[in-house]
């Protein structure tokens, strides 16, 4: 396992489900409020509004992005109101710091929340200045992963070399474009996807991480 990751010098962490486990339910909430800003601008019922955010997630990758492309909308005040959440669901996890702290080069968060969110969630984890940066969806001019012009903007901003570097994500759509930028792959979700992007999976981060750095 190691060797496989011996070139590498950047390692990228998706926020949701992939630096916390699907388990403690935050993204519940977001969804919860999610639903209540469509029914809010868009003056629908709740069951037209889950089924919009769930269309606008498929076709155009977040429920954001559909809603601009769509409606027009602006993404700030969705951003904030998405994001005022319970992050007490959240519990520390020293042995996950322990293993991102052992990885030799930088270590970046990219995520299609905001940055002000994932700095919230990294205190809540524990995980707070582990990381050389925090990408949003913000930095990508709110297009959203698995979008290619989204990965050009953040890793052009961040300086990235795709030939060594590495993206932990747990949707396995948003691997493609890194796996054809050049960066290794590994799929952090309960089951494995059977794609040919996708060069490694686990379903425990920290375990993970310890093969590649121990």
């Amino acid at each position: 396992m190691k060797d496989g990751f011996d070139h590498v010098d950047t390692w990228v962490f998706d926020l949701d489900n992939t630096l916390y486990p699907p388990a403690m339910r935050l993204f519940d909430q977001i969804e919860a409020r999610m639903v209540a800003y469509v029914m809010d601008v868009l003056n629908v019922d709740r069951a037209e509004a889950d089924r919009l955010r769930r269309d606008y997630w498929h076709a155009h990758g977040t429920t954001l992005a559909g809603l601009m492309a769509e409606h027009d909308i602006d993404p700030e005040p969705f951003m904030v109101d998405v994001h005022d959440i319970d992050f007490t669901v959240l519990a520390a996890d020293p042995v996950l710091r322990g293993q991102i702290s052992k990885l030799p080069g930088r270590k970046i968060v990219y995520t299609n929340g905001s940055a002000p969110y994932a700095e919230n969630v990294l205190h809540a984890r524990g995980l707070s200045g582990l990381f050389d940066a925090i990408y949003g969806v913000e930095h990508a001019q709110y297009r959203p992963k698995p979008e290619a012009a989204a990965f050009e903007r953040v890793f052009g901003l961040d300086g990235l070399d795709g030939t060594t570097a590495a993206m932990f994500e747990d949707e396995g759509r948003n691997l493609e474009v890194p796996h054809a930028m050049g960066l290794r792959t590994v799929h952090v979700a309960p089951k494995p996807d059977p794609m040919p992007y996708i060069h490694h999976h686990t379903d425990n981060l920290s375990g993970f991480l310890a093969q590649v750095v121990d």
